[in-house]
């Protein structure tokens, strides 16, 4: 077993990783150190929870001499501000015996207050790509010194519609830098990027995605509808002992407000909640309560599913099921970290069917099933995104499927089923009195008294 000290990292470093606990540097660490030591080009593709950050912290931190210039000599692009946060907190922790000043910009806050922090100057500068080139446009920030680039989570970058940030971030860079990205998984649009913009980098693969852990145990309930799911939610999380740190994951925002009011009656006074329209300090306060074991239930949407290193999580909970197969392993990558056990259950209906399936394929696991609990109440009752679905593209007149089981739904009754048809008023008249109706002539104005 290979151990820190075969890296030959600096004695500042060496203690500060000492300081942390860990023994052994994680495979994608061992691996990738060299290279980026070297100076190379690289693209490191491995599963979330395999310790990226400082696969790339560590080797950028061995030679960074103190200096006092303004502008960073390093950039650091994640796709959002918890993970800028997390990047931040993980760089000062190997930082804690040299001198670099480490910074973290991102939206969603005061972008004066911002200006203000980045003209003081820093070493390292961690950003969101937005944020950061508002920062550039405004001449608060310039690039010209960071002779390295590292793009981290680069697939959700692009998924999260950043193209145009990063293209215009790349060309105020100097041309002679060191580029490192890592992502979870190679998408077509990430060899694109790299295609145009880069020089063919050194590629290594670690745990990519679609390897199940062999740490997470994995396991489906099928469900009937939303309703149910919460029923089964609530039954399950009364049990404290076993469920004693749960993260839920949920598609989109609105269901997790649904979700979180659905359940506050029972589990407030421990439960938060976590998505792109709360505030940034109300985001920044939920991740912290639940990582500190103040609340032990965080519901949140795919925005933390990739990056946050939350601690000791017991269970991730995939609410629904995600449209995409690897998102499903970034959620459960929150639990089973630094090689500890973790827990994860699937609720999944009929109509999730096709996308367990496909989960399964890239897994190439079939995820055990577990029977429905008696104890638990089947609630008939549909959401409206469970009762209507538009059929026929995303036009506004597109008819409505009607779902037949819901009582709310009725036919229309035969009067109200006439078309409508517009007519020219010269046609209606010609309808009515048989042919056009004329206008009197206007008199003139001669023979008047």
């Amino acid at each position: 077993m290979s151990s820190f000290e075969s890296l030959n990292l600096s004695k500042f470093l060496s203690n500060a990783i000492s300081d942390l606990g860990f023994d052994a540097p994680t495979p994608i660490q061992e691996e990738a150190y060299p290279i980026i030591l070297s100076g190379k080009d690289i693209v490191g593709i491995s599963q979330t929870g395999t310790g990226k950050t400082f696969a790339y912290a560590m080797p950028l931190l061995k030679d960074l001499k103190y200096s006092t210039q303004i502008h960073p000599r390093i950039l650091i692009l994640v796709p959002t501000r918890e993970l800028v946060l997390q990047v931040v907190d993980q760089i000062k922790s190997l930082t804690k015996y040299m001198s670099v000043r480490v910074l973290g910009v991102y939206g969603g806050v005061n972008i004066n207050t911002q200006r203000q922090v980045v003209a003081e100057g820093s070493d390292i500068l961690v950003a969101t790509p937005g944020r950061l080139y508002d920062l550039v446009l405004s001449q608060s920030v310039q690039l010209k010194a960071a002779k390295k680039l590292v793009i981290d989570e680069v697939d959700v970058m692009l998924d999260l519609g950043f193209r145009f940030q990063l293209t215009n971030i790349f060309e105020l860079l100097p041309e002679k830098r060191q580029n490192i990205m890592f992502s979870a998984t190679m998408t077509e649009e990430v060899d694109e990027l790299i295609d145009s913009f880069f020089t063919p980098p050194t590629k290594i693969s670690i745990a990519v995605s679609g390897t199940p852990l062999e740490n997470i145990t994995q396991r489906a309930y099928p469900v009937q509808n939303f309703n149910t799911k919460v029923n089964l939610l609530a039954h399950i999380l009364k049990d404290k002992t076993e469920f004693h740190k749960v993260l839920i994951f949920i598609s989109s925002k609105k269901l997790a407000d649904r979700l979180f009011e659905k359940l506050e009656d029972q589990f407030l006074s421990s439960m938060c909640i976590i998505h792109s329209n709360k505030s940034q300090n109300y985001r920044e306060r939920s991740v912290q309560e639940f990582d500190e074991g103040s609340k032990r239930i965080l519901i949140a949407t795919d925005v933390i599913a990739r990056g946050l290193d939350l601690e000791k999580v017991s269970h991730v909970i995939n609410f629904d099921v995600p449209s995409y197969p690897e998102n499903y392993m970034h959620r459960i990558g929150r639990t089973g970290r630094a090689e500890e056990s973790g827990q994860t259950l699937m609720f999944y209906t009929e109509k999730e069917t096709p996308e367990k399936e496909a989960i399964e394929a890239l897994m190439d696991y079939q995820i055990p099933l577990l029977d429905f609990p008696d104890k638990v109440e089947i609630n008939n009752e549909l959401i409206p995104e469970e009762r209507t679905k538009k059929v026929g593209g995303n036009n506004q007149h597109n008819q409505i499927k009607i779902d037949e089981s819901n009582p709310a739904f009725h036919e229309k009754k035969e009067k109200n089923k006439k078309i409508n048809v517009r007519r020219s008023h010269k046609k209606e008249m010609q309808l009515k009195y048989k042919k056009p109706k004329k206008r009197a002539p206007k008199q003139s104005g001669k023979g008047k008294k």
